[in-house]
């Protein structure tokens, strides 16, 4: 006997969307902001992979509130930039329509997830009452001097025809469309995320957040205490000038032997001698044409060149020869760093090509020579100062830092510094479709911020919207929108044809979910002191160096303006991980991908099991931060245990009264069963959760528990987080209540007090999963529910013997 999955769900969606339970407010005191990382509206449509984030995010929210919590889940879309313009172009459509298509789409596949999302707070930041805040807040960044202009060196993607910034080049390539990416000048506008280095680093200790993004976002920060020092050099004219250093090992200044600048560096032209003028020239030229990449980490062979000059070291006055080398840029650092080659690789493996001294200036017995007694690598550890006239004798990466420092700062030719590799945020893009920059060009006035009672400063619709690739916007030739009257003098000026990125929307809108239709102010400010900092946030790691370290950069921008009362906008974070699947065209285990052709398609798959199957099988196939690969036949056995918990429910309602009692052993069993169940959510292991669940239905079903209709109830409020279409059905068949007159179960601890212990499931001697049950439980309750758990690992096989040793083990013998 099975139940109709088709009409249950068609009723309990069509109700809630009439009666949306969950939007209510509750008088308790208690709030919980839940929130998914809004989606591209782009492409295709979603995948299973997608739903995984969007059920734990829904799970999570619909426990806060059975738990009586007022619950923030709201949704939106992430519209404008690269991805749907280019999923436009790639359509033959105008960007405008192809993501309102694509939003009637994505919506329609949320709403089948039957997530309590509260679609009355539904943003879109391709909707002008929307980016109009989104111009406002980079006004506010402008006048605070975090906003400027610059004509630099910059990443250029020639597919997609705009600059990139440092955090969109993936291994020399373009995040979005895989393109090599080239160095050009264009002039763009950059935000000054530089000036929080320091504070986005110390943000980071206060945050429940996963470990590897915390540390992606510390390495990308990159925080370095070393010596700025300058070494005199002397000008073809015979000028002497300084070039400023930064090292981390002021401890090997003895070592040094050479310079090297980077080829773009101001001080090249002016140093480089008459003679070696044109092959500088070449060389730079040639450097240009390299990504940042491929200059520091890549493949391609770092090269260098002398320019014919020569420093002198300020310690000890040795003359040392000053190269260019590829491997050096102009934004990291200095733009010049000493050359100590034997105690750094890069610099060993320089001065062998270039035969330049290899000085040794610290002794340590791991360092390894060769029978000439010569140094056979770079030897980077620590050990003790030799050959280093007043630092002989210290330790080297401590007192030896130190004293030379201390040297320096003495001498007046260096101070202690602290550097970043952030580089500050090119912000500026040379597309169509973003958020116009609300900025001004005035022949008079200069530049100039349109006013902020003129906002927005609507994107105009027009019918060429590719890019050109000129380093200008395709708005830059529509005359009626860019010539405008310059707000401060009235004179004829010109409007910024640039348009944002596709970050500049989500680095606030959960700020905007509060309440959307806000008309005067981009929030209100007592919204967002009762619902912010967003409490669980749930998305993919790939967001870390992007979206999350940009929304950490403006949330604290707005609380140092005086907007925000808050400077941390996620407190807990949960990466979920991939689903992946084999792929028909390369052969492999690969990410779901339409051009891989290995995607599961979710709404074939709700039409055939219904959203509570695919939602407990999302759940159920693994840790949810691990990537798992995507097993159709999975979904026959949740669909098997839906089922048989429906018919055990049913029959049960069917045979008891409502004032029915039921023995103690069956009431502990179920309190057993919530602190169990409980447990695994509290430590984000729904898929262990649903194996309690599983565990509880064959004990009742073994043992023919009777169960009361408090217990009934219980068991399907328990079960309305997972699969609440079902639940709701039996709420209403049973017990005769509606989910939104319910709470969630609490378990009495003296009655939960049973003594379990946990048994391995093996499959060929094996271990392959854990079975927590009660002692002394019989194998005809275990053996099924452990053929659910390594139901993969027995898939297509024949189970030969079944090896059973009470309260012990397992095992599946299998061929």
């Amino acid at each position: 006997m099975s139940y109709d999955v088709q009409a249950v769900e068609r009723k309990w969606q069509n109700y809630w969307e009439e009666q949306p339970f969950h939007t209510r407010p509750v008088d308790s005191g208690k709030k919980f902001y839940c929130l998914d990382m809004f989606p591209y509206p782009s492409g295709f449509g979603l995948h299973v992979g997608h739903w995984r984030g969007y059920v734990l995010s829904d799970v999570y929210a619909r426990i806060k509130w059975l738990e009586g919590y007022n619950v923030l889940h709201p949704m939106g879309w992430d519209a404008f930039g690269l991805p749907a313009e280019n999923d436009a172009i790639k359509k033959g459509i105008h960007p405008k329509t192809s993501t309102a298509y694509n939003i009637s789409t994505f919506k329609k596949q949320l709403q089948s997830i039957a997530a309590i999302y509260d679609w009355s707070k539904e943003v879109n930041t391709t909707d002008p009452d929307y980016y109009k805040w989104t111009q406002w807040i980079f006004l506010q960044m402008y006048k605070a001097g975090l906003a400027y202009q610059s004509q630099m060196p910059i990443n250029w993607c020639p597919s997609c025809k705009t600059g990139l910034a440092n955090e969109e080049v993936i291994n020399g390539r373009c995040e979005r469309c895989g393109s090599g990416v080239e160095q050009k000048n264009v002039k763009q506008w950059v935000l000054r995320i530089t000036h929080y280095a320091q504070r986005l680093l110390d943000g980071l200790d206060t945050l429940d957040w996963p470990e590897k993004v915390k540390l992606m976002q510390r390495n990308w920060i990159g925080r370095s205490e070393g010596l700025e020092l300058s070494f005199k050099s002397t000008m073809p004219t015979g000028d002497i000038v300084e070039i400023p250093v930064f090292t981390t090992r002021p401890d090997t200044i003895f070592g040094t032997t050479f310079l090297v600048l980077a080829p773009e560096h101001e001080l090249v032209d002016l140093l480089t001698m008459p003679e070696h003028a044109q092959a500088v020239k070449k060389y730079q030229e040639d450097a240009r044409f390299m990504t940042q990449l491929e200059r520091t980490v890549g493949e391609k062979e770092k090269t260098g060149l002398f320019i014919g000059s020569y420093a002198v070291n300020p310690y000890n006055n040795e003359k040392l020869s000053i190269y260019i080398a590829n491997f050096v840029l102009k934004d990291y650092g200095t733009g010049a760093v000493m050359g100590v080659p034997a105690h750094d690789e890069r610099d060993f493996v320089f001065a062998k090509k270039y035969d330049l001294p290899i000085k040794q200036v610290i002794e340590s017995p791991n360092i390894e020579f060769n029978k000439a007694g010569n140094m056979i690598k770079a030897y980077m550890g620590d050990g003790v100062l030799i050959h280093s006239d007043f630092l002989d004798g210290l330790e080297a990466k401590t007192l030896g830092v130190n004293a030379a420092i201390a040297y320096a700062q003495d001498h007046g030719f260096g101070e202690r510094r602290i550097t970043y590799k952030l580089r500050d945020w090119i912000f500026s893009r040379q597309r169509y479709w973003g958020e116009p920059i609300p900025i001004i060009h005035c022949p008079t006035c200069g530049v100039v911020s349109v006013p902020e009672d003129q906002l927005p400063v609507e994107l105009p619709d027009v019918e060429k919207y590719e890019p050109t690739g000129t380093g200008e916007s395709p708005l830059a030739a529509i005359e009626e929108w860019v010539n405008v009257a310059c707000p401060c003098c009235g004179e004829p000026a010109k409007r910024e044809t640039n348009t944002m990125p596709q970050w500049a929307g989500s680095c606030w809108y959960f700020l905007r979910y509060p309440d959307p239709k806000l008309e005067d102010k981009p929030w209100d400010k007592k919204d967002v002191d009762y619902w912010l900092p967003v409490d669980l946030y749930v998305g993919g790691v790939e967001h870390a160096i992007l979206h999350l370290l940009y929304s950490r950069f403006y949330i604290k921008v707005l609380h140092d303006l005086g907007h925000l009362s808050f400077d941390e906008p996620f407190t807990h974070l949960f990466n979920q991980g991939m689903v992946l699947k084999h792929s028909e065209k390369t052969g492999l285990v690969e990410k779901m991908s339409k051009s891989k052709g290995n995607v599961a398609n979710p709404d074939e798959i709700v039409q055939k099991y219904g959203s509570d199957v695919l939602r407990l099988y999302i759940l159920f196939m693994g840790p949810p931060e691990l990537d798992c690969e995507w097993q159709d036949t999975g979904l026959d056995g949740i669909k098997r245990f839906l089922n048989k918990l429906w018919n055990y429910l049913t029959a049960q309602g069917t045979m008891l009264g409502r004032s029915q009692q039921e023995e103690e052993q069956v009431t502990r069993r179920y309190h057993q069963f919530l602190k169990v169940f409980h447990n695994r959510f509290a430590h984000f292991k729904p898929n262990t959760a649903i194996s309690v669940f599983m565990e509880w239905l064959n004990d009742a079903i073994a043992q023919q528990m009777r169960l009361a209709p408090a217990t009934i109830e219980g068991i399907a409020v328990s079960l309305s987080v997972l699969a609440p279409h079902l639940a709701s059905e039996l709420l209403e068949k049973l017990v005769h209540k509606k989910l939104a007159d319910t709470s969630w179960p609490i378990y009495d601890p003296q009655l939960a007090e049973a003594q379990t212990i946990s048994i391995p499931v093996q499959v060929n001697g094996k271990v392959r999963a854990e079975l927590t049950i009660a002692p002394g439980t019989l194998q005809s309750v275990i053996e099924s529910t452990a053929q659910e758990l390594v139901g993969k690992w027995l898939d297509g096989k024949e189970i030969v013997k079944v090896i059973f040793v009470k309260d012990r083990l397992i095992n599946f013998v299998v061929k």
